[in-house]
This record gives C-alpha cells, structure tokens and sequence, in this order.
C-alpha cells in the first residue's frame, strides 16, 4: 500500500544546449555529465513518481540578466551585477549577477539536451520569460510585494498532492538551489540529489550547500536513504 506521507515528485531545472559543453554560452563544467542519473529517476513508473517536471530557461532576447543589455555603463558576464527593480515597486530590489546571452526563446540553446530522455516528463515549465525580472526558482522570482511571476509550480504539486520534491538539474548554486528553498518556503520537504547536479562556481559548492541546509533543503547522496526510498519499490520488481 501506498504510504501516504511520501507522495515525491521530480523537478529536473534547466537540462539545456546554452548550461552545457561543449558549446553552451553558459556551459556548467560537467553538466551533460548527469543526464544518466537524471534519466534513471525518470524512467520510474507513475506509482513510484507520479509527477516528473522539467523546467526551462526561456528568456526574451532583452532580458535583464544578459550583461550585453546593459551598455551604460558596459557590463562584463559572470563579472558585474544589475539591480533588479520590482516592476509593480520601485522601493523593493535585490541584485543578480550578469550573464552571457543565453537560453533565448526557440534557439537552439534553449533546447534540452539530446540526452535527456524527455519522454517521461509530465510537464514542463518555462521560466525568466518577463525581461525586467531574473527568475532563478523555478517557482516565481524573489520579489514578495507584490508577487511579480508564478510559475504555478506550488499549485501543481499540491493538485498532486505532493509531500517530498527531488531537485536534480542545472545550476547547483544558482536555479537548482532557489528552486529547492522555495520547495522548502511551499511546505514541502525538498532533497537537492548531489550528484544530479553541477554548479558555475564548483569551488563555492560546500558553502551553498551550507546555505540551503540553514534554511531546510536536504542535500542528498545517490546512495542515500532518500533516493533509495524512491528505488526501493521497483528494485523489488527487478526494474532497475
């Protein structure tokens, strides 16, 4: 019988052409390397994991975060940052590092990777597509008063009746980890598997991990009890 405290769900962010090598123009070193992993909790049946989403990067070419929409002064990729402005409140802002282009709606660097096996995904989110505002989570951006974009994520998960989310994907430190804490600020138990994602800044790994943890993200191994709670049940049935 179902056990009904643990209804998980799988958010895969950003499996995409332009956060990938080789010719990605945000390429995260090693991210076509997690596909495999990712395409095996995939591949579990809808009684093991009901509801599988995947997310993209779908940025209008003017968007906000690109360093080359921002000419005076010029602002250098990876480098400098931008003050981000409530569009619906001027007094409520936060800052966000720039970036090269990337991710532009229907160009190939917006594409998931070939080696994602998208069959399996029940549905797919488009995110960062208002050019005035940067929209790391895959569930809104953090900007609260009042809330500018919802992604309807949270609605989704709870019309599953969702209770535990496992985050894998692109970036580690940056939509990967804003889309866990917001899985932890909705109420769910959120699991980051380590070893289904990689990070911009891989040297910074164990202080973001640090940072998710304070605020309740569970960072997990493969090997661990939370990933192989999810196993468990087909390896009885030979299917993995």
């Amino acid at each position: 019988m179902a056990d009904p405290a643990f209804r998980p769900a799988l958010v895969v962010v950003d499996m995409q052409e332009d956060f990938c090598p080789p010719n990605g123009s945000l390429a995260v070193a090693e991210g076509r390397s997690i596909a495999p992993l990712i395409n095996t909790l995939l591949a579990l049946p809808s009684t093991t994991l009901p509801l599988k989403v995947a997310t993209k990067d779908w940025h209008p070419p003017d968007h906000i975060s690109f360093a080359s929409n921002h000419t005076s002064p010029p602002r250098r990729p990876f480098l400098d940052t931008a003050t981000i402005i409530n569009p619906s409140n001027p007094s409520e802002s936060y800052t966000s590092r720039l970036w090269p282009v990337h991710c532009v709606q229907h160009t190939p660097g917006a594409a998931f990777i070939p080696e994602l096996d998208t069959t399996h995904i029940t549905h797919t989110i488009d995110k960062g597509t208002d050019p005035k505002v940067e929209m790391y989570s895959a569930f809104y951006p953090p900007l609260h008063n009042p809330r500018v974009a919802d992604s309807g994520l949270a609605d989704l998960l709870r019309a599953n009746r969702t209770t535990h989310v496992y985050v894998v994907g692109l970036a580690g430190d940056y939509c990967v980890r804003s889309t866990a804490e917001d899985a932890v600020r909705e109420g769910f138990v959120a699991y980051v598997v380590e070893e289904g994602t990689r990070s911009v800044d891989p040297g910074q790994w164990e202080a973001c991990k640090s940072e998710m943890e304070g605020i309740g993200v569970k960072v997990v191994k493969w090997e661990g009890e939370e990933v192989r709670r999810l196993l468990k049940g087909t390896e009885k049935n030979g299917t993995t």
